[in-house]
């Protein structure tokens, strides 16, 4: 018997960016599931636990470093992957609690390395 799909919860704001994290990361194998929003983000965590999280830093209402807090608060030995396209949020003492941190880009090899690394592990 296959081994079941690790699942993915992907949180950003951008539809575009959802679309293509979640084509990439199916087309990896894995399963994913998405929030637009904090709020929805934990929600879905709780509701339907992933193996894994790629967290977006800058989002309306409550951003991504409340969440990624609540988050291993909840669940300390979650991996979550801070994804932002601002270098400069990787300088910032809150979001080291994150398993990695990554810079948006339509070249999503850096992610699939820090994916597969965090859940073979």
């Amino acid at each position: 018997m296959a081994d079941t799909p690790k699942r993915i919860l992907v949180v950003d704001d951008e539809d575009s960016i959802q679309l293509l994290y979640r084509e990439e990361l199916e087309d990896e194998g894995y399963e994913v599931t998405s929030a637009m929003n904090g709020e929805d983000a934990l929600k879905e965590f709780n509701d339907n636990p992933p193996d894994l999280v790629v967290l977006d830093i800058n989002m309306p209402g409550m951003d991504g470093i409340e969440v990624l807090r609540q988050m291993k608060q909840a669940r300390p030995g979650i991996p979550v992957i801070l994804s932002s396209a601002y270098p400069e949020y990787k300088q910032d003492l809150a979001s080291w609690a994150s398993d990695d941190y990554i810079v948006k880009s339509f070249n999503l090899d850096e992610l699939k390395a820090s994916i597969r690394r965090h859940l073979s592990s």
